[in-house]
């Protein structure tokens, strides 16, 4: 807000009469400028040494400038008007050495016009430090004290003439004034002429900051002396610039916003405070976004690091993750102010245009106002902080580290996102810190006290819908990068918010296209890559077809088996050192790996996968298959009815069964060995139950023989059932035949997915024995090159000799 020429009517010679001002920057002082619309800015009123010869202290000594009699006030002076008699005594202070402002004034009785006034030296009287507003309150940035009772003072007051006559002038200071070369420091003088608002205005929508317009200012001027203000003062005219074009531009946003939501009722926006100041924080939702969030809601990104526009508003986009990776928007905000009011208003108004309901996780800024926010309207909600911002931050508070070692960021980045548990994180992390000798550093000691927010190995427990669990956000704001930039003001930006739309929305589609009409290439004949192939987006089932076929190099081995949950201990050949476990529980499907990739990406990890393939686990049983994921993320239809195909459902639950007889074998054969006798009666009763398996299975042949009849005499009642209702259109083939008919067919069809199944596991068992043998025989072929290496040494005589006995035991 530009100053003001303020009346105090209190009287002459009052020593407290200015007021002091708040002021918009710490470098501001107290004091009311004399000069209509100077800007609020810093100065130092206080001079570094005598001016004219004068000599001694401000305290103790008189300070009388010297200067042309002809251009000195005196008693008895006559001005035009009171602003000529300001503007004089404010040109004289600029000559001498001191800065100038209103002290006070005397109004008529009659009608209240001013009559007297009174300008007074920048130091006149002493602050007044038992005044309410600022005595029950904590100064947290106080200002310098500037006021020492200087007495130098130019009374003026009206004639009945019209005419303004100097009825008093104190030419003598108490304090030291200023040279010339620190003039342009004082408040009263700092004055931004027309030539100078032309430029500033032309460099400012050019998209230039005020430290570069000020430097421009210097070498056009030639040096800060002549330019007559300060950079402050350059910051504060930009602002109100700034102000005055918001208030129109933000007039047109909400125009925009009432448009919008006239022509579709479910589109929302609210404003903080009273909507026609034209000045509050704005948010907005359209329809497309808040149904975008009930199918990817689960995880959320807010980022306030957009400067989008002229003004430096924070524009403020909340963003999730598609079903194909892509960046998917829930929302946008315009936020004037960064206070935590504004952030916890803003929460509030998205959670209430989401239904209310909360997401599982929300990515921000590294932000202690954004975190008290985030913990007051989203309580239940895992906050993590940007991880892209902190190393991007790091390089800012770091760089003389960067600098002096090369390799800091990348011993960094190893420490942060590859490390496997917390102690070795730990570990790492205080390596880090002793080897660069960064203990004492205060904002690697804040960033340790906050690493359950950034740290991956502390937040893989949560669904963050990442691809892996060391992938991070290169750029939280990739959703309208493009399309708005520093000069973008607010016409232009909406234009190119829609453009923003309209693009993501058309890859949103070209994916859905891809996936519903190409067919990925398989890369195995698992019947688990097939089964995926079918279920994912074509992006994530890329992802899970690299999880699968790593598993390929990785080895499982059972660790610990305490009955209903087995550990296995999983380890790429090679690499022992590095291993993860995974706890898997046979009768529930259900696998927990160290690693924690399900919980934090949703979708299984290879070290899972081995596990389920050594345990014959066929398909992906249906828990972890998130609907998210899938290209039926956007459907009302149960994913569980997708996946509930015959063969999908005979291979997860032959599974189940296959896992637990084998489970409970083990068991027994286990027991059945400690002793003769405990291995006679085991013995015994496996042969009776091998005859009543034998017997079941003999049943089960000759209800199968039968299914053929059956299916024709089924097939030909149901052709009439259809000529019968044709008309109709009621009733359907089940509901004809009697409820006995019905159980005999669902059990006759029953019957004959077993004989299938069993002829396919006899299949299944061949092709293990060959891949058995296959195994056998690539053992004995390393054996013999391993006895050719040996052999080396002894020439090649010894050589011939090897291989030919070799080749005489494959016969």
């Amino acid at each position: 807000m530009e100053n003001e020429v303020m009346d105090y009517d209190i009287g002459l010679g009052g020593s407290g009469g200015g007021g002091e001002d708040d002021g918009l920057y710490i470098e501001q002082e107290e004091d009311e400028p004399v000069v209509d619309g100077s800007p609020t800015a810093a100065g130092s009123s206080a001079g570094a040494g005598a001016v004219g010869g004068f000599q001694g202290s401000a305290s103790l000594e008189t300070y009388i400038p010297e200067a042309d009699p002809d251009l000195e006030p005196y008693e008895g002076m006559e001005f035009e008007s009171e602003e000529a008699a300001k503007a004089f005594y404010n040109s004289y202070a600029r000559r001498v050495g001191f800065s100038t402002r209103v002290s006070s004034s005397r109004r008529s009785r009659k009608d209240g016009a001013i009559i007297q006034r009174s300008f007074v030296c920048a130091k006149e009287g002493f602050r007044n430090l038992n005044e309410k507003r600022t005595k029950d309150r904590e100064i947290k940035r106080p200002r310098t004290i500037t006021r020492v009772g200087c007495k130098a003072s130019l009374s003026v007051k009206i004639q009945d003439s019209g005419k303004w006559l100097v009825s008093n002038f104190v030419r003598e200071h108490n304090h030291q004034l200023v040279p010339p070369d620190q003039v342009h420091c004082l408040r009263s003088h700092r004055q931004i002429s027309g030539p100078a608002k032309t430029l500033i205005d032309t460099l400012q929508a050019a998209g230039m900051g005020p430290r570069r317009i000020m430097s421009a200012l210097i070498k056009e001027y030639g040096g800060i002396s002549k330019v007559g203000f300060t950079e402050v003062d350059c910051r504060n005219y930009m602002r109100n610039n700034r102000q005055r074009s918001l208030e129109g531009d933000i007039q047109l946003l909400l125009d925009c916003l009432r448009q919008m939501q006239a022509e579709n009722p479910n589109f929302f926006y609210a404003v903080q405070g009273e909507e026609d100041h034209s000045t509050g924080n704005v948010f907005w939702a359209d329809p497309k976004a808040r149904a975008n969030y009930t199918y990817f809601g689960d995880t959320v990104t807010f980022d306030t690091t957009y400067r989008s526009n002229r003004y430096r508003l924070p524009f403020a986009p909340f963003t999730g993750v598609n079903h194909h990776g892509q960046p998917v928007l829930f929302g946008c905000a315009f936020l004037i102010n960064e206070s935590e009011a504004s952030f916890v208003w803003l929460f509030k108004t998205w959670l209430a245009a989401m239904s209310g309901c909360p997401p599982v996780s929300i990515t921000t800024d590294h932000d202690s106002v954004i975190q008290s926010a985030v913990m007051q309207v989203l309580p239940d909600t895992r906050h993590r902080f940007c991880e892209w911002h902190i190393f991007k931050k790091c390089q800012e508070k770091l760089s003389h580290v960067f600098l002096k070692h090369p390799n800091f960021e990348a011993d960094l980045q190893k420490c942060v996102n590859l490390t496997e548990s917390i102690d070795e994180f730990e570990s790492s992390w205080f390596s880090l810190l002793d080897k660069f000798e960064l203990r004492d550093h205060e904002w690697l000691q804040a960033l340790y006290s906050a690493r359950s927010q950034w740290v991956p190995v502390y937040l893989r427990d949560t669904f963050f819908a990442e691809m892996s669990i060391t992938q991070r956000s290169d750029s939280m704001n990739s959703y309208f990068d493009g399309y708005v930039n520093a000069s973008t003001n607010l016409n232009q930006f909406f234009r190119l918010y829609e453009k923003a739309l309209e693009s993501r929305n058309e890859k949103e589609v070209k994916a859905d296209y891809d996936t519903m009409n190409t067919s990925p290439t398989l890369r195995t004949p698992s019947p688990m890559e097939k089964q995926a192939s079918e279920l994912y987006t074509r992006k994530l089932f890329t992802r899970f077809q690299e999880e699968l076929v790593g598993t390929l190099t990785f080895m499982a081995s059972k660790a610990e088996d305490d009955g209903d949950v087995t550990t296995y201990q999983v380890a790429k050949f090679g690499e022992d050192h590095r291993d993860y476990y995974v706890r898997f529980n046979v009768l529930e499907m259900k696998a927990f790996c160290s690693c924690r990739m399900f919980e934090f990406s949703g979708l299984l990890c290879r070290h899972v996968l081995a596990v389920f393939r050594v345990t014959n686990v066929l398909t992906l049983p249906s828990h972890y298959i998130l609907k998210r994921w899938t290209r039926n993320a956007k459907s009302s239809v149960l994913l569980e009815e997708h996946i509930s195909d015959v063969f999908s459902s005979y291979l997860e639950s032959h599974t189940v069964r296959y896992n637990t007889l084998r489970h409970e074998a083990l068991k027994f054969v286990d027991d059945g060995a400690e002793s003769v006798d405990l291995y006679n009666v085991a013995m015994a009763a496996l042969a009776e139950a091998s005859e009543k398996v034998s017997l079941e299975t003999k049943n089960e042949g000759r209800i199968s023989a039968n299914n053929g009849r059956f299916r024709d005499d089924s097939r030909r009642n149901g052709i009439q059932a259809n000529h019968k209702n044709r008309d109709q259109n009621k009733g359907s083939f089940a509901q004809q035949l009697s409820e006995e008919d019905m159980d005999t067919k669902i059990h006759e069809l029953m019957q004959e997915v077993e004989s299938a199944n069993r002829r396919c596991e006899v299949y299944r068992g061949n092709l293990l024995s060959v891949l058995k043998d296959i195994e056998e025989h690539k053992q004995l072929l390393s054996i013999k090159v391993q006895n050719v290496k040996l052999s080396m040494r002894d020439g090649p005589q010894k050589i011939l000799e090897a291989l030919s006995v070799g080749s005489c035991q494959d016969f």
